[in-house]
């Protein structure tokens, strides 16, 4: 009996129905197992991004508040000053240096304080808010600028701060009482928020504000927002006489 080959292979049998089913669910098993994967990643992350770097900006306010408190030693005893004095153009002053402390900055609506550093490069704003370089100290006649990311640990909800919410700004000598005139939404390139008088580049100043600057919305930064304030002069404290009512200190 002889055989004969006509080079073909014989076709393969497909897989019984029940061998079929098994592969389909161990592929959507894996798949479901990748996804839960990704799904911890992100949740991981988002841990991280709103309590971890919240414990890490608290550490290094920590540091910056021993700093700043060695750096001013014995507060003094110098009074309030008068309204006459503060609407008196302002001493020439040594501009602070790049990264150093300047002021402590409350903000009871959002139950929130923090040691301001000068300047506004990427590395003063890491773990504070940031004096914009050139705009008027803290009780000075213009406008004292500040700005600060849009992170749970330093502005986030610096959108619950409304007209007439006060602000406080603590310096070696005086605690001062800055009342909110505005909470608005501009562009980017609307520098004159922090002109010496806000809004109009070029014009001189007329009273002691406080600006303070964050990126708008939330985890973006196409907008900012912008909080404006003015110096309430008959709440001015001397150090001395300790923190205004109701900062809970």
């Amino acid at each position: 009996m002889s055989l004969t080959f006509t080079g073909r292979a014989a076709p393969v049998p497909p897989p019984p129905p029940r061998q079929r089913g098994a592969r389909v669910r161990a592929g959507v098993r894996t798949l479901g197992e990748l996804m839960i994967t990704v799904g911890l990643v992100l949740l991981l992350f988002s841990a991280y991004e709103v309590w971890g770097k919240a414990l890490i900006v608290s550490g290094h306010q920590k540091d910056l508040d021993a700093q700043l408190t060695q750096q001013w030693g014995t507060p003094s005893t110098t009074p309030a000053p008068t309204a006459a004095a503060t609407t008196a153009p302002p001493v020439a002053q040594k501009p602070p240096a790049n990264g150093s402390t300047i002021a402590r900055l409350y903000v009871p609506r959002m139950g929130k304080h923090w040691v301001v550093v000068e300047g506004v490069k990427t590395s003063n704003l890491a773990y504070a808010p940031g004096h914009y370089p050139g705009t008027a100290l803290p009780g000075q006649i213009g406008n004292f600028s500040v700005a600060g990311h849009r992170s749970p640990a330093i502005f986030w909800d610096l959108d619950k701060v409304a007209v007439d919410d006060v602000i406080v700004v603590e310096t070696k000598d005086n605690w001062f009482v800055y009342v909110v005139t505005q909470n608005l939404i501009v562009a980017p390139t609307a520098v004159e928020v922090v002109a010496p008088f806000p809004g109009s580049p070029g014009k001189p100043p007329e009273d002691e504000m406080l600006t303070l600057t964050t990126c708008n919305p939330k985890w973006d930064n196409y907008q900012r927002m912008i909080v404006h304030a003015k110096l309430d002069k008959g709440k001015t404290l001397a150090h001395a006489d300790g923190p205004p009512a109701g900062l809970g200190l």
